[in-house]
């Protein structure tokens, strides 16, 4: 029995062997998937990740990572949504959603850096996930791997996901425009100046020798300026010879006197210098020259994307017969300095952008027939993003944004699968499809993010003394009769949502003395000092503790009324005295019904519903806090703004002839787009706010949703609702919360039509709109 047993063992044992060894002679190879360890790169922070390929957004796409100087690809094999969750962190966003295989949205090129990664999902860097190792690999790129991740950034995430054409970092990082004259650096923006390039030694010029008008396009769209203008290259070299013999006295030429005169008086030179130091600053120093030859085909949104040929060897001797390249730019008509230019520039807009925090990026709009319309984010890049970014006169774009990344638009989509070659003057002039109901929505709206031109105004200002440094109380660089600079701080007074918030900052500084008052903003200066003030300071409460304080952020709500809904369910009712106690004591009726004979007799109200939606990208909050909201007895609420909307009712000049006022009875998310959580509730004392997505419902039925218009005559009017109008809360666009219908009333019937936001429209309709108010179309008899 034993020795049965044993020889059961031995024939186990060779079959064991010898059946894989069979199959290995009859079956190609299977590939091999060694047990992977745990790597780790020199230093996880210094690793770079990117998302390429194409179709795609600029939330997914074939993963890359930079490691050792070189972009290269991860290969599927073991791929998880573990290891996406992982790189989506690494790119900021907070999470993954997906992945996809065999290079969905191409093959990359260059290294495999890595195989057969499997991460928990937790770990800080891929880098310290099990894999083969770096650079160990038997993949190609057929299977190279890509996320998707979720649209949503990580709080505090520095570096941006950029939509990038592939560019070698090593050898162009930065680009700037250095001035020729000294008085022009002190001038801004710089719109002219010798092109620089940055790499690891430093700055360096490039050779203009074959020098390009095209090349000059990529130059100044990066610089934030929409068109390029010819240069004076005899000027110039001029200009150099002179700089080579500063004892020689050479008679000015006519240009060079006539930009002499016009900065004459921007800055005093010092004592001691040559006149041509005093002038040249361009030559200061020795040119090396990195670059020797650039042939950009004028689409290209940075310089590093063109074609470039580098110097080797002595690259201080190597532009025979040249000099440092040298471009002028054509500012757009926000930054011109000329009343003239700015004129000429202004065009009737076709494009805008909307909902971002900064100039020169949003949501892009375009102007179909009267409406305004939103873009698809099918096929959206950086080259039709540059066409809209140019016409908006600005520079190039810098990011492509996709997923309604500023916010969802209301109203129509005019334009999918734009594809532009980026050279056209608009975006109509690219093509395009219609829109289809099921080709797109509202949460794939295309945005952008352009170049602007520096301006320096983050010098002028700063905010100290708060618990990050997104907050604190405002200081701004003042300059004194004599010339002299010093930090003062804002007066508080009057201070508001646009031009920050009404709060109080310890000191940080000794920094005591008031320099502005009275400032009033409009919410589109670009400097707080391009805001109406006080022409002398005038602050009752002078001392540092009452100064001016802001809280910053990236992403703001943004409300607006649902305009067809208002259309779809005004109406005329006559309703009793004895049922209107708590109206009156909300002060809902208008200043007549003081005098009535209650309880008896009626007021004549317009009632209609508001849905107020919050199509930003931050909640709306009441700007008080609970502890300082109000109880109503009489209708059981309480009220977290003093005014929430204004309702009015106008004659075609513009008076009112009726009005109404809601404080908010409650902010809560009555509803909301399909995938988005209600947060805000009022019962029980609950919080209060509109989430993002979601939108607040006050019925035509309920109390004060009317205006009083007991005492109006009959005739045309126009009907009016102000969402936010004191402005008590920031959001990104006060220009969408007005809404305007046309209304006539007969003195029976009310009709109410053509109602929409106060920005729907081209400017030349709302002019006819505000001229002909009442009979537009068919709805009235």
């Amino acid at each position: 029995m034993e020795l049965h047993q044993w020889c059961r063992h031995i024939i186990v044992f060779l079959l064991n062997v010898w059946i894989p060894s069979c199959f290995a002679q009859t079956t190609p190879p299977a590939r091999s998937s060694p047990t992977p360890t745990p790597q780790t790169a020199d230093n996880p922070d210094s690793l770079k990740f990117r998302l390429s390929g194409f179709p795609r957004k600029h939330n997914e796409g074939r993963i890359e990572v930079f490691y050792k100087g070189e972009w290269g690809t991860i290969c599927d094999d073991d791929f998880s949504l573990a290891n996406a969750h992982v790189l989506c962190r690494q790119l900021g966003f907070v999470s993954a959603t997906g992945w996809t295989h065999s290079a969905k949205y191409g093959k990359g090129a260059g290294k495999i850096w890595l195989d057969n990664v499997q991460c928990s999902g937790s770990e800080r860097s891929v880098s310290v996930c099990k894999s083969r190792g770096w650079g160990n690999s038997d993949c190609t790129h057929d299977e190279d791997a890509g996320v998707i991740c979720k649209d949503e950034r990580l709080p505090g995430f520095v570096d941006s996901n950029v939509i990038e054409v592939q560019v070698d970092e090593n050898r162009v990082e930065e680009v700037r425009l250095r001035p020729v004259f000294t008085t022009a650096t002190k001038r801004m923006p710089v719109t002219e100046g010798v092109v620089e390039v940055k790499n690891k030694d430093g700055w360096a010029q490039i050779c203009d020798i074959g020098w390009t008008p095209k090349n000059t396009h990529v130059v100044c769209g990066m610089m934030g300026f929409p068109h390029e203008k010819k240069v004076n290259k005899n000027f110039y070299k001029h200009l150099r010879k002179r700089s080579t013999e500063p004892k020689a006295k050479v008679k000015a030429t006519r240009q060079e006197s006539k930009i002499k005169a016009i900065t004459k008086t921007s800055s005093k030179p010092k004592r001691g210098k040559s006149a041509a130091a005093k002038r040249l600053y361009a030559e200061r120093q020795k040119n090396f020259f990195l670059v020797h030859s650039v042939a950009c085909l004028g689409t290209e949104v940075h310089l590093a994307a063109c074609p470039l040929e580098f110097n080797y060897g002595n690259a201080t001797e190597s532009c025979p017969g040249g000099m440092p390249a040298v471009v002028s730019c054509v500012p757009g008509p926000l930054y011109t300095q000329s009343p003239t230019m700015k004129k000429k520039l202004k065009m009737p807009p076709t494009t805008r952008l909307k909902g971002g925090a900064k100039y020169g990026e949003g949501r892009v709009e375009v102007l179909k027939g009267s409406e305004w319309g939103t873009v698809c984010d099918d096929r959206w890049n950086l080259v039709s993003a540059s066409v809209v970014c140019r016409e908006m006169g600005f520079g190039s774009a810098k990011e492509a944004l996709t997923g309604a990344s500023m916010g969802k638009g209301l109203g129509p989509i005019h334009m999918n699968e734009v594809q532009c070659t980026g050279n056209e003057r608009s975006l109509w002039s690219c093509r395009y499809k219609n829109i289809t109901a099921e080709d797109c929505k509202h949460t794939e709206d295309a945005s952008v993010r352009c170049n602007v031109p520096y301006m320096g105004y983050e010098k002028t200002v700063r905010i100290l003394g708060g618990r990050t440094r997104y907050e604190g109380r405002v200081e701004v660089l003042h300059r004194e009769a004599d010339g002299t600079l010093r930090w003062g701080l804002i007066c508080g007074e009057g201070w508001g949502t646009q031009e920050a918030m009404e709060t109080w900052y310890w000191d940080s500084s000794n920094v005591t003395d008031m320099v502005m008052s009275g400032v009033k903003c409009t919410g589109d200066e670009m400097s707080i000092s391009q805001c109406q003030h006080h022409r002398t300071v005038n602050c009752q409460k002078a001392a540092a503790r009452f100064a001016a304080g802001v809280i910053c952020s990236e992403t703001a709500s943004d409300l607006v009324l649902n305009a067809p809904l208002v259309q779809q369910t005004t109406y005329i009712e006559d309703r009793p005295l004895h049922m209107l106690y708590c109206a009156a004591e909300e002060d809902c009726l208008s200043k007549s019904a003081a005098s009535a004979n209650w309880p008896y007799g009626h007021r004549r109200l317009l009632r209609f519903s508001s849905q107020i939606h919050n199509i930003g990208r931050a909640d709306f909050r009441p700007k008080a806090g609970r502890h300082s909201w109000v109880w109503h007895a009489c209708h059981g609420h309480y009220h977290s703004m003093d005014i929430f909307t204004h309702y009015d009712l106008m004659s075609a000049n513009g008076t009112k002839v009726a009005e109404g006022h809601k404080a908010s009875f409650c902010l809560e998310d009555t509803d909301c787009d399909e995938g988005v959580s209600k947060r805000y509730k009022c019962a029980n004392f609950g919080e209060q706010g509109i989430t993002v997505g979601c939108w607040d419902l006050y019925r035509h039925d309920i109390d004060c949703q009317w205006i009083d218009i007991t005492d109006v005559k009959p005739g045309n009017y126009i009907l009016q609702v102000v969402i936010n109008p004191n402005y008590e809360v920031s959001e990104s666009d006060f220009t969408n919360n007005a809404m305007k219908c046309n209304c006539k009333y007969d003195g029976h019937r009310i009709w109410v039509h053509n109602c929409h936001i106060g920005d729907a429209f081209s400017e030349e309709a709302e002019k006819k709109f505000e001229k002909y108010p009442g009979q537009l179309n068919n709805q009235i008899s």
